[in-house]
């Protein structure tokens, strides 16, 4: 198959959007098929590098940061991309290049496919100071773009629930996003550990939490310091791994409750070593509500750490209680199970196992599987209906 992949994030950025249109790319490429990619460049400049479309585009940061809204397309990249006649055009993204996505798939009477990465309704604040508001206009905007779409993709049952409730007429499919399972299960050598963990102050002593995640509003990085901070009695340590653009309040606030000995704020760390930063920690800890799937759980997992994570849908299936970590709905629920780790290696040696058992189930070449198998049929539909 001819495939075109439509997006508005794309490398050099790091998130869950580049990481899946990455997975995907690549992992299709595996099974013979030619993938391109129509993206957006971080200039206003428009050019073609090997397989990837770059259209110029100009930043909208102070909308949401690091986002960016395209320049008209080239007519010359436009025709190019007709004149390869894609057969499916997949589109990960609602803004910029969905548009450029429905009219090439329009023009070469292709199947759109689209998958719904963000729940916006949990990112309100940026654009509307009403969360009831806001969470209207994401219906009624979620469910107009998606008119367009012969078929949806929801990473999880938590997203494909909300879409129904948005009454998106679009067939909706769930399929988790997979990731590179090799480059978070690998272990780093103890060298390299050790001297990580010399170099933030951390010992074997203790029992090292970690987070590992943009530090925005979203991610709920504060109730983890409030929660940690009634654990301070304890011997554990909270490593924060990531940049964002509440960092500082956080550190503050970290000051403010007392923690400061306890709480390490890394930074942003190097792209290519954040799977080994999960082997610093022994259990992953994470408050967000508003992922729609969490990629960092399952790379977390791929690293054999037990979870310890707010309850949330978009864990259903993922973080099973006393298996392979817990969902905590309370500031009780989260000291005890700090407890029960510190008192219960064994326990956490078993939950370590079944967290990377539990990871084999995302790994990309079953997320590939399961997106070539909708190609085929969303395209056999087509052709019925043609």
């Amino acid at each position: 198959m001819k495939i075109l992949i439509t997006t508005d994030l794309y490398k050099p950025l790091i998130n869950g959007v580049v990481t899946s249109v990455m997975n995907i790319k690549k992992g299709l490429e595996a099974r013979g098929h030619e993938v391109r990619v129509l993206t957006l460049a971080q200039g206003t400049r428009s050019y073609i590098q090997g397989d990837v479309y770059y259209i110029g585009s100009f930043n909208t940061g102070w909308v949401y940061p690091g986002t960016r809204f395209r320049l008209t397309i080239p007519h010359a990249i436009y025709e190019e991309i007709i004149d390869w006649k894609p057969d499916i055009v997949h589109s990960q993204c609602e803004f910029s290049t969905y548009g450029c996505a429905k009219k090439i798939a329009k023009a070469c009477k292709s199947p759109l496919v689209h998958t719904y990465h963000t729940v916006y309704e949990d990112y309100t604040h940026y654009f509307c100071p009403s969360k009831k508001l806001g969470t209207m206009l994401v219906a009624d905007f979620s469910r107009h773009v998606l008119k367009s779409a012969d078929a949806v993709i929801a990473p999880s049952c938590k997203v494909g629930r909300l879409l129904e409730r948005y009454g998106v007429s679009a067939p909706v499919s769930i399929i988790p996003s997979g990731i590179d399972l090799v480059r978070y299960s690998h272990n780093p050598s103890r060298r390299w550990i050790g001297a990580k963990q010399s170099a933030l102050g951390l010992g074997d002593e203790e029992l090292r939490l970690i987070f590992v995640g943009r530090l925005a509003k979203e991610k709920n990085v504060d109730e983890l310091l409030e929660l940690f901070e009634r654990c301070r009695d304890l011997p554990v340590k909270m490593v924060i791994v990531g940049d964002g653009p509440v960092r500082e309040k956080l550190e503050m606030h970290a000051k403010m409750l007392g923690i400061t000995d306890k709480v390490i704020f890394t930074g942003m760390v190097n792209p290519a070593e954040v799977g080994e930063y999960y082997h610093i920690g022994d259990v992953f800890v994470n408050a967000s509500t508003s992922e729609t799937q969490g990629l960092t759980y399952v790379e977390a997992m791929a690293a054999g750490l037990p979870m310890l994570c707010k309850r949330d849908e978009c864990l259903e299936g993922i973080v099973k209680d006393g298996v392979n970590g817990w969902q905590y709905g309370d500031d009780s629920d989260f000291r005890d199970h700090i407890i029960t780790l510190l008192d219960n290696p064994e326990l956490r040696k078993n939950m370590s196992v079944n967290a990377s058992r539990e990871a084999q189930r995302f790994s990309t070449a079953v997320f590939v599987l399961n997106v070539e198998k909708l190609y085929m049929e969303t395209i056999e539909k087509s052709r019925i209906a043609a």
